[in-house]
């Protein structure tokens, strides 16, 4: 039987459990930039999910709090010696999921790569000697060093992109910014994907083209926009969320009776906390995903995914609502819990709809499209992390960040329209159910 869908599954909410670390980083350091999705954190996931085991959903979750709880823990201890190489002093409060760590307490930041390293050495050496179950699945992979030339050969290319598309987008001095987000971002997929059919050689070349037959298929596109409504929007909100938290409630607004003008540069003193309340979301949202794939089973996975886009455009107006009431009231803390409430419901229909649309593409496609769709929707979606952050920080800079969620209750519903065209509507080519 085809093992795909379960590696895939591990690894969407081992993401989801990494945009959650991920947005932590940001609330601890304040800020949010291109240049921190680096490969080293879709490196975390994979050793989130190996570490917690590829044979059972629940191992992605195992994995990604063992990984953090050690690294986490380890920092805060000299247990290395000599290959700690000192300790550096925290400048400012922070915090894990066991409590606060104050400033001034001592941090060994080296430790959370040592102590991979002293875990991930005998498990390298029990692979190599132990892992032969793989060679009767591709046996003719060429020798080891050989497909670790193949596999660096395609990263190192795709990564050109990705580097230079970067230079283009990003604003002077680190890049020339060319060219703005709604630009670059499709230009580097489209280059990408061109660039690997171009360089693919020997057996690569043909199964390229083989995955390369789903572009032709108008279903991958509806499916790509409705993946983009459930994991895009869940891992988009997933790093949005602690940002709207510190900006929006972490300062009182005051109107200029002179200028007409509203401020947002006074602390506020009531402020909530993005570290104790950003991870309810992404939580509720990863933990209700089977539900999304068990209900789709029962009544059609295209039903479902009706009914969650229709929340989404309800929730993503009204969090929009509470944004401007927010941003334009000294005490902007009166409004949290149904701004709270109300994400939570959005990464709540988010991770139902994950499931299923996970469900809808396997009932759409054959077993040949199923999974080169499973991987490009998701790898699209995926984007989704640095988009709904750069929106709705640039909506909160324009003084208007209730517009990005207006914009995207918009974009929800052209995708309930998608959606009920394509698989619901009577004479759809194709029904679910």
């Amino acid at each position: 039987f085809s093992t795909y869908p379960y590696k895939l599954a591990a690894f969407t909410l081992s993401g989801g459990i990494a945009a959650l670390a991920g947005f932590l980083f940001a609330v601890k350091d304040g800020f949010v930039n291109p240049e921190l999705l680096s490969w080293h954190f879709s490196g975390a996931v994979l050793v989130m999910i190996i570490f917690g085991g590829l044979g059972h959903l629940r191992g992605a979750l195992i994995g990604a709090f063992a990984f953090t709880l050690l690294q986490e823990f380890f920092k805060s201890e000299a247990v290395f010696g000599a290959f700690a190489c000192g300790s550096m002093t925290r400048t400012k409060d922070s915090g894990w999921l066991l409590g606060k760590i104050v400033a001034g307490t001592e941090t060994y930041i080296q430790n959370a790569g040592f102590i991979w390293a002293a875990i991930l050495v005998p498990l390298v050496v029990a692979a190599w000697f132990g892992m032969n179950n793989l060679l009767p699945l591709s046996p003719n992979y060429g020798g080891t060093l050989a497909a670790f030339g193949k596999i660096l050969y395609l990263w190192g290319l795709t990564s050109i992109v990705g580097v230079v598309g970067l230079y283009l987008y990003l604003p002077a001095p680190t890049g020339l910014g060319l060219l703005n987000m709604w630009v670059a971002l499709p230009l580097i997929v489209v280059v990408t994907v061109l660039l690997m059919k171009l360089a693919a050689f020997g057996e690569m070349k043909a199964g390229i083209a083989k995955q390369f037959a789903i572009f032709s298929n108008k279903h991958t596109w509806s499916m790509t926009a409705l993946y983009i409504v459930t994991f895009g929007s869940f891992i988009g909100f997933s790093m949005a969320l602690p940002l709207s938290i510190t900006v929006i409630f972490g300062f009182q607004h005051v109107l200029d009776p002179s200028t007409g003008a509203w401020t947002h540069t006074l602390k506020n003193p009531n402020a909530p906390s993005a570290l104790t309340y950003a991870w309810i979301g992404p939580f509720v949202g990863a933990l209700i995903r089977p539900l999304g794939g068990w209900v789709s089973d029962k009544v059609g996975g295209s039903i479902v995914t009706q009914v969650i886009s229709a929340v989404m455009v309800f929730a993503s107006a009204a969090v929009g609502y509470v944004m401007l009431l927010a941003y334009q009231s000294q005490t902007p803390e009166q409004y949290f819990f149904i701004f709270m409430a109300l994400f939570v419901v959005l990464f709540a229909a988010s991770g139902i709809g994950n499931g299923s649309t996970f469900r809808t593409i396997g009932v759409i496609f054959d077993r040949q499209q199923a999974g080169p769709v499973l991987g490009w929707t998701s790898a699209i979606g995926a984007y989704g992390s640095f988009i709904a952050p750069v929106v709705i920080g640039q909506q909160i800079k324009a003084g208007s960040p209730e517009y990005a969620m207006y914009g995207f209750a918009v974009f929800y519903a052209i995708c309930l329209v998608i959606n009920w065209w394509f698989y619901l509507r009577k004479g759809a080519e194709i029904r679910n159910p």
